[in-house]
């Protein structure tokens, strides 16, 4: 009974401690707390210390790395921050890709994430190509790292000759599909049109993963954007040769017959009309928005 007792004694001087504890604990929070660091840290920034860190089990650090960097973009991306947006972005996905060279989604997702211009992304283009490189030097059989370069240089940077040789470069390669080659004669031969950019855009449609088709269908929605913001310009300013004044909203082209209602883009925004400027325009809330300047007329 006499050890029994001890240790009962024992338990509750230890509950007594632990509340104590607690309480002083509770009161310094409450009374003098912890300033909230707003510092984003990245502590491991060298893709070598990395692989020899992990070891063998670099393919799982990989997994992780790469969900820490789907983190980063969506939380940046929707984050109303100004400054240091997709910082670690790019050392993210180099950790990765230097933790599993083979990481196919991480070079071909995160070429896109980089190239995104903002808000979307840091408009870094640069670095998407570079990324690519990496993945070409260790896969140099995929042809879909030389297609992927050529796409950032014809959709994001407006290289058209560079993204042709790319194209060429790709189509070359085993397993190339056939519109390949054809895809670099049409992009050699016409630079940034329209038709050309469509075809980029209805090919990239079939791709294996999910992301680059949503990438397609919104770059095609935004090609149509273009196309309709064409036809009501030409709307306004007809209007404005007959009527001797540029129209004041769209109701004066409804009105006369020239549009059936207000205009809207493929999401269902209204269209802008700034009767100053006689000027059409994508809204800025519109999730197309902004529209590639390079293929606009």
């Amino acid at each position: 009974m006499t050890s029994r007792r001890a240790a009962f004694v024992r338990a509750l001087l230890a509950l007594a401690c632990l509340g104590v504890a607690s309480g002083v604990l509770y009161a310094r929070e409450t009374r003098h707390p912890l300033p909230q660091s707003t510092a984003r840290l990245m502590y491991l920034t060298s893709g070598a210390v990395a692989d020899r860190l992990y070891l063998s089990f670099d393919a799982i650090a990989a997994d992780l790395y790469w969900i820490r960097t789907i983190q980063h973009y969506g939380r940046d991306r929707k984050s109303a921050r100004t400054t240091d947006r997709f910082q670690f972005l790019q050392p993210l996905l180099d950790l990765t890709t230097r933790l599993d060279p083979h990481f196919n989604i991480a070079y071909r997702f995160g070429a896109i994430f980089l190239s995104m211009a903002p808000p979307n992304g840091p408009g870094r283009p640069d670095q998407a190509v570079q990324l690519l490189e990496k993945g070409m030097a260790a896969n140099p059989q995929r042809w879909q790292y030389a297609h992927d370069v050529g796409f950032i240089h014809y959709w994001y940077r407006r290289d058209y000759e560079s993204a042709g040789r790319w194209f060429r470069k790709a189509a070359a390669l085993p397993g190339a599909p056939d519109w390949l080659e054809p895809l670099a004669a049409l992009t050699l031969a016409q630079g940034g049109d329209r038709a050309g950019a469509r075809r980029l855009f209805h090919e990239l449609r079939t791709s294996e993963e999910r992301y680059i088709r949503s990438a397609a269908e919104r770059s095609l929605a935004q090609l149509d954007a273009l196309d309709v913001i064409d036809r009501l310009q030409a709307d306004v300013d007809r209007y404005t040769r007959d009527a001797g004044r540029p129209p004041h909203e769209w109701q004066d082209l409804v009105r006369t017959g020239r549009i059936p209602g207000i205009p809207l883009d493929p999401t269902g925004m209204p269209f802008v009309y700034d009767e100053t400027t006689g000027a059409v325009s994508l809204s800025p809330q519109s999730s197309l928005s902004p529209l590639p300047q390079a293929l606009a007329r």
